[in-house]
């Protein structure tokens, strides 16, 4: 038995992700959860942050009368959830 969209009524394929079943509509590409995979979901992604990503190093403080310049380099990481929901 196929499951068909609540919103354009297209046919919904089911994936299995880390152990959640996700169903995405093949036609709209609208994503559904059943109750409860969405705090499922967000705990993963904190224990995969937590696991992926070092606290960022204590800043110094800039030395007197000199200017304290940042910088950012332009990498977006997607995190889990990006990954997860990336095919």
């Amino acid at each position: 038995m196929s499951m068909h969209c609540p919103k354009c009524h297209g046919t919904m394929r089911t994936y299995d992700r880390s152990g959640v079943h996700i169903e995405q509509c093949e036609n709209c590409r609208g994503i559904f959860l059943d109750y409860g995979e969405l705090e499922t979901l967000s705990r993963i992604e904190s224990q995969y942050a937590q696991q992926h990503y070092a606290p960022p190093p204590a800043p110094h403080g800039p030395a007197w009368g000199s200017h304290h310049h940042g910088h950012h380099h332009g990498h977006h990481d997607r995190g889990f959830l990006g990954m997860l929901f990336s095919s």
